[in-house]
């Protein structure tokens, strides 16, 4: 791992100022309190803190190797107490050796002798100083992978769950429209001939459009007519189709197929079901922040329901909530032979 002070040149001067602060107090009390020599001073703060700061840029690749992932935490504790003496040593050593060549004066080598202890503190304090510092930023780096990591994995396990649903839709509908063609090629070969033309325009528009995780509403409208136009070869005049929707609401942005599960619930529980004409009606409009959709059918309370996967509205459910993170954005509620399901679709802001 590179070392961040190096690699951020915003860390590196802050790193550097910090170092030119402390050599300018250092010399400032080597002035005023020791009464030493201007010049003399100032060298002792640049040499000191000069080599320290240089020695400190590597101490993060010691923090690095004495991970918990490499060594227990008593070993790890042994292994900077153990570099803590060598480094202090060393720093001392090498400075002591660079200000005697450059300063003879017999005073301040003998002041020098004499502060070496507390030198020697400020040398393992600044160890563990900057040692705590790099493992703060090794722990926030890693915290930060981990949860950028986590996301990550959360969006491709939602975009699965997502693409696993809507590809329930295709397969479900093919199977019923197959089954159709078939009981129409014998009692009406030019209507399975008429249905196959249309099934086939609507599965290459779908799978056209098959990657998309949103479609705009008015395109999610187009692909349901298309659905029932197959539906009216099948049922004839058995149900009427009315579409009521703002023109401002075309272009909002819905999860991609829908509305088809819908449409096929309709058609399964209502024009089945129901010896009369059934009406399929879609509503549309903005309500309270929400695109709200409706679509209901009349059906018969008394006839025996059918019986099937449970696919339709299910999957919407789970789509809405994968999409929105919201359970409550549908509804369903029969009343005077309606049934009705109503989608919110949250607007962006």
């Amino acid at each position: 791992m590179i070392n961040p002070f190096i690699k951020n040149k915003k860390l590196l001067l802050i790193y550097s100022l910090l170092w030119i602060f402390i050599a300018a107090a250092q010399s400032l009390i080597l002035i005023f309190i020791v009464d030493a020599p201007f010049d003399y001073s100032i060298a002792d703060g640049i040499v000191f803190n000069g080599l320290y700061s240089f020695l400190g840029l590597s101490f993060w690749y010691m923090v690095n190797f004495n991970s918990l992932d490499n060594y227990p935490a008593y070993k790890i504790i042994l292994n900077h107490i153990a570099s803590a003496a060598i480094i202090t040593t060393f720093w001392l050593a090498a400075s002591y050796f660079i200000l005697s060549n450059i300063i003879d004066d017999p005073e301040y080598l003998t002041m020098l002798d004499e502060s070496l202890i507390w030198r020697a503190i400020a040398g393992i304090m600044f160890y563990i100083i900057i040692i705590a510092v790099d493992y703060v930023i090794i722990y926030y780096n890693n915290f930060h992978d981990k949860v950028l990591k986590e996301a990550e994995l959360r969006t491709l396990v939602k975009e699965t769950e997502l693409k696993s649903l809507k590809y329930q839709i295709n397969p479900h509908f093919i199977f019923n429209s197959l089954n159709s063609v078939a009981s129409l090629t014998l009692s009406d070969p030019e209507k399975a001939r008429e249905m196959t033309i249309k099934l086939s325009s609507f599965l290459r528009g779908t799978l056209s459009r098959n990657e998309n995780r949103t479609n705009s509403l008015k395109e999610e409208l187009e692909n349901s007519r298309l659905y029932l136009d197959i539906e009216k070869v099948r049922f004839g005049d058995k149900f009427d189709y009315v579409e009521e929707c703002d023109e401002d609401c075309r272009g909002g942005e819905v999860p991609a197929m829908l509305l088809q599960p819908l449409f096929e619930n309709a058609i399964k529980h209502g024009v089945y079901e129901r010896v009369e004409k059934v009406t399929i009606k879609l509503k549309c409009k903005r309500e309270n922040g929400f695109l709200k959709i409706s679509l209901e059918n009349n059906y018969d309370p008394e006839a025996v329901p059918r019986k099937g996967e449970g696919i339709g509205l299910k999957n919407i459910k789970n789509r809405l909530k994968l999409f929105y993170d919201n359970e409550n954005l549908i509804s369903t509620d029969k009343s005077d032979g309606i049934f009705r399901v109503n989608i919110y679709i949250p607007e962006k802001k």
